[in-house]
């Protein structure tokens, strides 16, 4: 069985933990953080030098990091991986808009606000410059849904599952969502694809 490794709170770990329901896929969850020290043992890092999650443990024992890299091994040769190699390569480059314009802005403000942990780092100043960024890359999507229902084309596809993971959450951040209405519609069909779960989800 697939074992995942990650934390329930953490957007980057609902990723996987939701395609993996889309797919109706079995596997195991076993609950590690960076807030409790998790990530930083000597056992995990002999898994994960990098000490983060999420991370996939394959049935052979392989090991995968690095949550879009997670998402696109699911999905190979299914329905959230377009077939058409342009459609592909709009989900990949989506995918890197996620990690590079997208998470650093809105992710690190919701961390801000939802760690207690963290609050000596939310500085006046920190969270207007993310918020004023996270707004940029939503006003990016917002372009992009009006043009398409799915950042891939016609089909919603991992570049959806990646987006979503913060973004449904943005409110939490401060975002006001209500300013993106292609966005707040894109969320609504996300949702309401198969086998949806939210964000504290895991197998029982």
């Amino acid at each position: 069985m697939l074992t995942l490794y990650g934390s329930t709170t953490s957007g980057n770990c609902y990723k996987p933990r939701l395609l993996l329901a889309k797919l109706g896929r079995n596997f195991r969850h076993v609950e590690v953080s960076t807030v409790d020290g998790g990530t930083r043992t000597a056992d995990y890092l002999a898994k994960n030098p990098n000490g983060k999650v999420p991370l996939l443990e394959l049935e052979d024992g392989r090991l995968l990091a690095e949550s879009n890299a997670i998402l696109m091994h699911l999905s190979e040769g299914t329905r959230y991986l377009p077939a058409d190699a342009y459609e592909r390569a709009l989900c990949y480059q989506w995918l890197f808009f996620e990690q590079y314009s997208h998470e650093p802005q809105i992710a690190v403000r919701r961390s801000l606000v939802v760690y207690p942990h963290l609050a000596a780092f939310a500085t006046a100043e920190r969270m207007a410059a993310l918020l004023e960024g996270g707004s940029k890359a939503l006003a990016v999507m917002e372009d992009r849904l009006a043009k398409a229902p799915f950042f891939a084309g016609e089909t919603l596809s991992v570049a959806d599952i990646a987006l979503y993971a913060y973004t449904h959450d943005a409110g939490t951040a401060g975002f006001d969502l209500a300013r993106f209405p292609f966005v707040s519609a894109w969320l609504s069909r996300v949702a309401a694809d198969e086998g949806h779960v939210e964000i504290g989800w895991k197998p029982a």
